[in-house]
Formats: structure tokens, C-alpha cells, sequence
């Protein structure tokens, strides 16, 4: 899994009028938790370019005068208005404890199904995943090299004995729908594939 490093300063004080001074500076108001205690630090807002504003999961290694904390971003809170970052929470993780993060999906191979005329649909762009932070996966790779017009890939067909798959069995990760074109020319994706034929 990818590590980005975020450095920040532990703050002295807690409390809103603390935080809105740290707001006003450009930097945001932090916590890590998960550990023996929680820790209140501050960090430049632009360090979360590389963590928020990416569609990579990643862990945070967080440097706060020397001391490094491994941890994942757990929420952020926006402005309603502005968008801009208002307090961010940090979990502390540990070789041995399990974890949760939203992993993207990353298609590979060419869908006989689309070379046909069907339509490439993504459902899912991330999914749930449960895991010791070791096993954690950088992406999910689903081959859609077998997909024909109407064939799915579920949740079931990219389980891993590594990590646990938040979602119902039957979610639909990635399918091939019909389009104008395959009911214009017809085609002959029901003898060549069948709706499940992903999960055979």
C-alpha cells in the first residue's frame, strides 16, 4: 500500500477558538486516535492534496516533531460553502489490527461484449475493504476480458482469502449492457454468454 508523509505540530490548546485562529492561518485542525492517546495536531491544508483530492487509498505516515505516527485518514469535515477543509480525523493502525478503506477498482482487458457494440458499465469505482494493514491492496484488478453483452462481475467473483469484501455477494462491480447499436445489427451474445458467465 502507498504511504504519503504528512508533517504537523501538536497543538497546545483545544477548542474552537483555537481552531478557528489554526483555520485562519491556512492550516487545519487535526486528531489522531487509536492509539494510548489521542493526539491534536494542525497541518497546512495543502498537505492533504495527495491524501483527499486523489482517487488512490493510501496510509499517512504522520511526523509531528520527530515522533511518526502509521495511520489512515478515517473522515474530513468540509465548509458547507467553500468546500475547504475544516478538521480531519486520523486512525493509528497497527500490524495486527484490522482496518477498513475504499479501494479503487482498476479494469484490465478488452470485453468481446464491447468490441460487439455493448456498453461498458462500472458500478462500483471503489470498493469496502477489511483487512490487517499488511494485506491491505493498493487497487482491485477485475479482467473483463470474458465479459459478452450481458455478462456481470459480482462481489463474489473478486474475493480474496487476503481481504474481506464489504458488500453483499451480489453487488454488481462492472457489466456489459446492450446498446442502440447491438439492437440495431442484433447480436449473437446469447449463445456466446450468458448473464453470470463471469462467475462459472
Amino acid at each position: 500500500m502507498k504511504t504519503v508523509s504528512l508533517s504537523g505540530s501538536p497543538r497546545e490548546n483545544v477548542g474552537k477558538k483555537d481552531a478557528k485562529a489554526i483555520r485562519q492561518k491556512g492550516h487545519v485542525p487535526c486528531v489522531v486516535y487509536g492509539g494510548k492517546d489521542q493526539i491534536h495536531f494542525s497541518t497546512d491544508e495543502r498537505s492533504f492534496k495527495n491524501i483527499v483530492f486523489t482517487p488512490e487509498a493510501c496510509f499517512v505516515e504522520i511526523d509531528l516533531n520527530g515522533k511518526k505516527y502509521l495511520t489512515i485518514l478515517q473522515d474530513v469535515q468540509y465548509h458547507p460553502v467553500s468546500d475547504k477543509i475544516l478538521h480531519a480525523d486520523f486512525m493509528e493502525i497497527t500490524e495486527n489490527r484490522y482496518i477498513k478503506l475504499d479501494i479503487p477498482v482498476r479494469l484490465e482487458g478488452t470485453s468481446p461484449g464491447v468490441l460487439k457494440g455493448g456498453r461498458l458499465v462500472q458500478k462500483m469505482r471503489k470498493l469496502p475493504i477489511r483487512a490487517l494493514s499488511i494485506n491491505m491492496p493498493q487497487e482491485i484488478v477485475v479482467n473483463i476480458g470474458k465479459l459478452n453483452i450481458n455478462d456481470k462481475i459480482k462481489a463474489v467473483n473478486v474475493k480474496s482469502d487476503k481481504y474481506e469484501l464489504i458488500l453483499n455477494d451480489n453487488t454488481v462491480i462492472v457489466m456489459i449492457m446492450k446498446s442502440r447499436i447491438t439492437d440495431a445489427v442484433g447480436t449473437d451474445d446469447e449463445d456466446e454468454g450468458t448473464e453470470d458467465s463471469a462467475a462459472k
